[in-house]
């Protein structure tokens, strides 16, 4: 019986001595944060005249500089609540699908817990927030702690845990000091900005850094009442999944031969510019008395007669599926569920040069061509670029057919045609909206439809984004077992 409780207290004991220095970060983060709280909520005069000082000093470098401005801007939504939920939820989803169910629970536990705290100690603190000569930017709620600099420090953190050992060795000191720089970064856009005082950074780094460390020891505790070795954190929480958590492990090389295909996507999109261009000269200028111009005529006007409020607000919201922002988030899903399922980069290059193709081939050709709008209202009021093509259409067409292109030979399952669907119903949804509100002829429908073909197929036949299929690889999830999936989620919170 003495011999058991030594074999049981042997490994106990390793985990301890590798812990100890962790848990005291934790302990003196933890602490840290307690007092910082102190201090913001009695109003200590030394902290109030630095956090006052330090708004007003950055606020007089900063404003003057609209550039400067902007970038800070961009980088501080890197730890938005929208970026930020999306990271956690595409890595549990890709986690489940790997079949990580414990990682994935750990990423969920640890988010929640922040997106708890955050909330909950604004409302018992409830300070205000800065307020500067010349505000840069205006948000609501209260100030201590920062929510973008403690959502950062969490879910940023946590995923470099769970993803540290899909690096090298070599990266992974690499990894841990850009993750340390976004969050630094970030961290100081708020108070650049002025909508934070440093206090309200500095606690949320604190409080973070201890949530953080406090969900990490305890899967290292799960791990350890499992039988699994307590390994250090630079190896990440499950240094055994190293496999399962790459994004495409399986994958040797890209494409087999990389300069042939680069010049022959340039050479490619020329060509298919050159197509847009004559295509869109004609209509626009040279197609009098003919069928074309009968069409771009009758359309839109028969549509201007056909509006009411309600199908002018339906409208709108099927125009928006079209927009940059819902494509780039169907992109975002997507993109990041084929790494998951198929474990190759193949699909993904595919889809980002379909995007790109279409972003440049429809900025070039409306500058080229400059067709007007249809002569009847325009209800989206006047756009910064001329008709020909519908960049909306365009976006749409690519996006959908792109997905479909990728999943339809990758699975038996009769869902494959509901992507069929999407690519016909939504383009065409689009189009008929564009139309209706009097911003784009037929013709500029066709411009995008003949942009997408040649686009899509060019990229097709330099990429084939479904070799891998034709090579014999299989999906992590197999088509017969999509309806029949355990739960990872239970099944991760049963023990033994």
């Amino acid at each position: 019986m003495g011999a058991v409780r030594d074999v049981l207290r042997r490994p106990l004991g390793h985990f301890t001595e590798r812990t100890l220095a962790g848990l005291a970060l934790v302990l003196g983060a933890g602490v840290g944060f307690g007092l910082l709280l102190v201090l913001v909520r009695v109003r200590w005069s030394p902290l109030y005249d630095v956090d006052h000082g330090v708004a007003e000093w950055l606020n007089d470098q900063v404003a003057p500089i609209g550039p400067l401005v902007t970038v800070l801007n961009a980088i501080t939504d890197l730890g938005g609540r929208t970026v930020i939920i999306w990271l956690v939820t595409v890595a549990v989803v890709g986690l489940l699908i790997r079949r990580q169910g414990r990682l994935a629970v750990f990423l969920i536990a640890t988010g929640v817990g922040a997106l708890v705290l955050d909330p909950s100690l604004k409302t018992l603190v409830d300070r205000l927030r800065p307020e500067v000569d010349v505000p840069i930017g205006a948000y609501a709620g209260q100030s201590f702690p920062s929510g973008h600099a403690l959502g950062s420090m969490v879910a940023y953190g946590a995923l470099l845990l769970v993803f540290l050992p899909a690096m090298a060795p070599r990266w992974r000191r690499p990894a841990m000091a850009l993750v340390a720089t976004v969050v630094f970064l970030i961290g100081f856009t708020r108070v650049a900005l002025g909508v934070h005082f440093l206090s309200d950074v500095i606690g949320a780094w604190l409080l973070g850094a201890a949530w953080l460390g406090v969900t990490a020891y305890a899967f290292r505790l799960w791990r350890l009442e499992r039988g699994r070795p307590a390994a250090p954190l630079t190896e990440g929480l499950e240094p055994e999944a190293g496999h399962e958590v790459a994004p495409a492990p399986d994958e040797e090389k890209l494409l087999p031969h990389a300069r042939a295909g680069i010049a022959e996507i340039i050479v490619g999109w020329v060509l298919v510019f050159g197509a847009l261009y004559g295509f869109g000269m004609f209509v626009s200028y040279h197609a009098d008395n003919t069928f074309l111009a009968s069409l771009d005529e009758t359309v839109p006007n028969w549509f201007a007669e056909q509006r009411t409020a309600s199908l002018d607000d339906f409208s709108w919201w099927w125009s928006k599926v079209g927009d940059t922002h819902a494509i780039l988030a169907i992109s975002l899903v997507f993109c990041p569920l084929v790494l998951a399922i198929w474990r190759r980069w193949r699909p993904v290059l595919f889809v980002a040069l379909t995007m790109f193709g279409e972003l440049t081939l429809f900025l070039a050709s409306a500058a080229a061509v400059d067709r007007p709008r249809p002569p009847v209202e325009n209800l989206d009021g006047p756009m910064p670029t001329s008709s020909f093509p519908s960049g909306h259409i365009a976006a749409s067409l690519c996006i959908w057919v792109a997905i479909a292109v990728i999943v339809f030979p990758r699975t038996d399952r009769w869902w494959r045609w509901v992507f069929v669907a999407l690519a016909v119903v939504m383009p065409v949804g689009v189009a008929i909206s564009r139309m209706y509100r009097g911003m784009h002829h037929p013709t500029d429908f066709m411009g995008a439809i003949l942009l997408t073909s040649l686009w899509i197929g060019l990229l097709y036949w330099v990429v084939r984004p479904n070799e891998d299929v034709r090579q014999g690889n299989q999906p992590a999830i197999e088509s017969e077992d999509v309806d029949t999936l355990d739960d990872e989620l239970a099944r991760a919170g049963q023990p033994g």
